[in-house]
């Protein structure tokens, strides 16, 4: 056997966590592999909601218009009685935008096309999946993992500084770190079939007995296709007929319909709901990201949301180390992201109760944008504050000017894979140029101007304060310039430290 090829990390799952993963370390010129043990890329929708906070994270990643012209909005809910009348409603509390909040409402785009346009970003990079490959064997050693990949009957040695397991709820990865995935099944078993039909306009949201988990169906359209997402709850045990025949006549025995016809099925699948979440996310050099590490009910679309965001906040610590930062930064991950899981679960659980009952309405909890991460060893404050956002909070964004007059936001501030250090009527000198490192201040010399002061009164900030914005768009520190020594420290212990500035 060849010698192994060597790279910094190895990506074990190519569906939408492991795909972010692969772009955040590809923007950073991170080497790595992204191997997938399917032939093909997943076709189903299972996961069609994406929350404001992730719709955040794929600006970030260069792919937010792609993903709005592919997806459309919720469509009303409509709920049908016995006598074929109908009464409709809206699923999603309306919100509008914000200076601090430009992306309030989810957008509705089937897993399929979310995960197409990012192997597309991935592709712009110069990367791709590779299908067909699936590791069959692992061992730790000293500096990293060895790794056994099969492809075609042809096996390779991968030797990878670190492994990250993005493989699903029956995780390989999971298993054989011998990490436990307690948690419980929840009682409920569901259909969830992606069809082409005829019968039912696409101008809703179609429900059919709801409160009834013996008679309920729902029947969405799924933006930016021809095809329906049907959902239902079916009996815990037996053999599921999801045939298009098969999926015609439940519809007629629940809709009371002989109008709905199925006339091909894309994807379809029979699943018991479970809640699970790992102990551990990291055993050495080797972690978790997506439902390897959690598993939720599909009530509430938090799952897919959760999972892309922990590749999001894992890529650009390990993008860090692998660049000389100190490796403690790595502990931050499990830290920052098994909490948040823990949070998702309980409320996917508590949306699913609320589904049994035929509440289907979804409220700003739903949004992911007031996660964060307020007791994470990375929010550092002085002096401690009393008013937010907290170090730990989603930075907000803000309509500002350039100096030049020309407008611009936070967010295009932000993009990238730089940390931000935003001054205000700070002394300019006090932080010296980095790389890795963006300084902008507003004020008197400023190359920023909070000119209808969304800046100020967003984050709260005072003369003298600096507010240090993390790769994946969270506030790190919060500081006036009488603790510019400790701002220092923590940039010293992010791998930004002062040695690496420099005297422009």
């Amino acid at each position: 056997m060849s010698n192994p090829s060597v790279v910094d990390v190895l990506i074990c799952g190519a569906g939408a966590a492991g795909l972010t993963l692969a772009i955040e370390l590809a923007r950073r010129n991170v080497s790595f592999r992204l191997i997938e043990k399917m032939d093909a890329p997943f076709h189903g929708s299972r996961g069609k909601g994406i929350q404001p906070r992730t719709l955040e994270v794929l600006e970030d990643l260069g792919v937010l218009d792609r993903i709005i012209a592919a997806g459309g909005v919720y469509p009303p809910q409509r709920d049908y009685g016995e006598d074929g009348s109908y009464k409709e409603s809206q699923i999603i509390d309306p919100a509008e935008p914000t200076p601090a909040e430009p992306y309030p409402m989810p957008w509705l785009l089937p897993q399929f096309l979310t995960e197409r346009i990012l192997r597309t970003r991935l592709l712009e990079l110069g990367r791709y999946p590779e299908f067909g490959s699936e590791l069959v064997e692992f061992s730790q050693v000293g500096n990293g993992v060895m790794a056994r990949v099969v492809r075609n009957a042809n096996e390779e040695v991968i030797h990878a500084h670190y492994l990250v397991g993005a493989d699903g709820g029956h995780s390989f990865v999971r298993k054989a770190l011998g990490i436990d995935f307690p948690g419980k099944t929840l009682g409920v078993r569901g259909l969830v079939a992606d069809v082409t039909m005829t019968g039912l306009e696409r101008d809703a949201w179609h429900r059919f007995n709801h409160g009834s988990m013996e008679r309920q169906v729902s029947i969405c359209p799924l933006a930016g296709t021809d095809l329906f997402q049907i959902q239902a709850p079916i009996p815990l045990e037996g053999e599921i007929d999801l045939s298009a025949g098969g999926l015609t006549t439940m519809l007629g025995d629940r809709a009371g319909r002989d109008d709905l016809q199925v006339r091909s099925v894309s994807w379809a699948s029979a699943f018991h709901m479970n809640a699970r979440l790992a102990d551990r996310y990291r055993v050495q050099n080797a972690f978790l990201v997506g439902d390897a590490a959690h598993t939720h009910p599909p009530t509430g679309g938090q799952g897919l949301n959760t999972s892309l965001q922990d590749a999001y906040n894992l890529g650009w610590k390990l993008a860090m180390v692998t660049r000389g930062a100190p490796k403690a930064l790595l502990d931050s991950y499990e830290e920052e992201r098994r909490p948040i899981a823990a949070s998702v679960l309980g409320l996917a659980t508590k949306f699913l109760d609320a589904a049994k009952r035929g509440d289907t309405r979804r409220g700003r909890e739903a949004r992911q944008l007031d996660l964060g991460y307020l007791e994470s060893s990375l929010a550092l404050e002085l002096p401690q504050r009393t008013r937010g956002p907290f170090a730990g909070d989603r930075a907000p964004d803000a309509p500002i000017r350039g100096a030049s007059g020309q407008p611009t936001r936070l967010f295009d501030l932000f993009k990238g894979t730089h940390w931000t250090l935003l001054g205000y009527h700070v002394k300019h000198d006090l932080v010296s140029p980095r790389p890795g490192l963006h300084i902008h201040v507003f004020g008197e010399g400023g190359d920023v101007i909070d000119n209808h002061g969304h800046f100020e009164h967003g984050y709260g900030v005072t003369p003298r304060q600096w507010v240090l914005v993390r790769p994946d768009g969270y506030v790190g520190a919060i500081v006036s310039s009488d603790h510019i020594e400790a701002l220092e420290d923590y940039l010293q212990d992010v791998g930004l430290g002062a040695e690496n500035s420099v005297h422009a």
